[in-house]
């Protein structure tokens, strides 16, 4: 009796929403793609996967290897929101990956940031790369400083570092906002190499104009997985990219099958055309 009554339970929610039930066969879908590709790694069948090549970065090598050559900082700008932001987390990955780099090459890396937590959190990253490649010794927790968190005192006060400092690479990784193109501009005058990402679609204009490479969108959140020798990381990258792919697919064949139909209303009389509209009103439209 109690299991009759779970299954009821469990089956309400698609009778009375059947479009719930496509989420749910996506959702299956989808943990299948990630158990097929880590159940293979972990066999050894899968060594390695391919992601497209980021010229951004890419780039970060030559970035840091320039301010090396030239004896001058690297200003990494983690973007004003707080660790609680999506990007800034993606940030604080980017962060670590060069942070190791300024360790290897003895560069010094100068961090100001506008939230007092993400400071806190982007210490602990920091000293964790030193640690990785064995240079702690050059790690100083007062080059990763809070400044302030009023949008435009922060910007004025970066800028100020950027004058007196004129750092050989600045990279502005995070979320920001009208901020963006004043420091981009700053930098520019600087005559430094810039690397930028952000997934704020009002900003990017302004760091494409002004910057040398910019991480766009999503790029910016695939940047952990693009330079991690993780397996891992990269199967979850390629999972969700195959997930986008089916997504686009049903866009595409529902968007020629409504074509045709109202193109061709005559083909509304074929079996196979009324089946196929039938499931699309059932569980896309859900009339």
């Amino acid at each position: 009796m109690e299991i009759g009554y779970l299954l009821y339970k469990a089956v309400i929610p698609f009778k009375e929403n059947p479009s719930v039930l496509v989420s749910f066969i996506f959702l299956i879908t989808i943990s299948i793609i990630f158990w097929y590709y880590i159940n293979n790694a972990k066999m050894g069948k899968i060594k390695e996967i391919f992601i497209r090549r980021i010229p951004a970065l890419n780039s970060i090598d030559e970035a840091v290897g320039r301010s090396t050559e030239l004896g001058k900082p690297i200003l990494y700008i983690p973007g004003i929101m707080d660790i609680d932001n999506i990007q800034t987390l993606a940030s604080l990955s980017l962060l670590s990956y060069i942070a190791q780099k300024t360790a290897l090459y003895e560069t010094e890396l100068i961090m100001p940031v506008s939230r007092s937590v993400v400071m806190t959190v982007a210490q602990e990253v920091i000293k964790e790369s030193y640690l990785k490649v064995g240079r702690s010794d050059l790690y100083r927790a007062d080059k990763i400083f809070y400044l302030t968190d009023d949008q435009f005192g922060y910007a004025a006060a970066v800028d100020g570092i950027i004058s007196r400092e004129k750092p050989g690479a600045i990279f502005l990784v995070g979320a920001f906002y009208a901020e963006s193109l004043i420091l981009a501009e700053t930098g520019f005058s600087a005559g430094a190499i810039q690397i930028a990402g952000t997934a704020m679609i009002t900003q990017l204009p302004f760091f494409i104009a002004a910057c040398d490479y910019v991480l766009i969108g999503e790029e910016l959140f695939a940047a952990s997985a693009y330079l991690s020798s993780d397996i891992i990381d990269k199967i979850t990258l390629k999972t969700q990219d195959i997930s986008k792919a089916i997504v686009m697919s049903f866009v595409l064949f529902i968007a020629i099958f409504n074509n045709l139909l109202v193109s061709f209303p005559n083909l509304a009389n074929l079996p196979f055309f009324n089946i196929i509209n039938l499931i699309i009103k059932t569980f896309f439209t859900n009339k």
